[in-house]
Formats: structure tokens, sequence, C-alpha cells
């Protein structure tokens, strides 16, 4: 089973490169995924959006630890 990025906890700057990579490809011209309120226009806002509503079309990978957690 694959876990979701809503399933992990990220780090704040797991977090922050996420959401810029998002808003760069919005400022760029990507597709908004979700719908975005009235008058929302800053991709930066947009981004945070989507990531509140988990409908961010990225992924984070992680190399394990030493102690295996």
């Amino acid at each position: 089973m694959t876990k979701t990025i809503a399933a992990i906890e990220l780090t704040r700057y797991e977090k922050a490169r996420l959401i810029g990579a998002r808003a760069l490809q919005l400022a760029m011209g990507a597709p908004v995924l979700v719908k975005s309120p009235k008058g929302m226009y800053n991709a930066v806002k947009l981004a945070l959006y989507e990531y509140e509503k988990n409908a961010l079309p990225l992924q984070v990978y992680r190399k394990p630890i030493a102690n295996g957690e």
C-alpha cells in the first residue's frame, strides 16, 4: 500500500520544497488541480491551497536512516 502525502508527517523543509515546486509549475502555466476560491491568482497561495486539499501531484522520497525508522 502506498502512502499519500497526507498519510505521512512532512518536515517544514519538505513542505516548503513541495509548495515551492508546485508554485513554479503553476506560474509556468500548469493547470490548477482544485477549484480555487474566487480571485485567488497568486501561484504560492494556489500551491498552498492545493497542499491543504491534498491535491499536490508530487511525491516525497526519503532515504532510509541507519536505525531503521
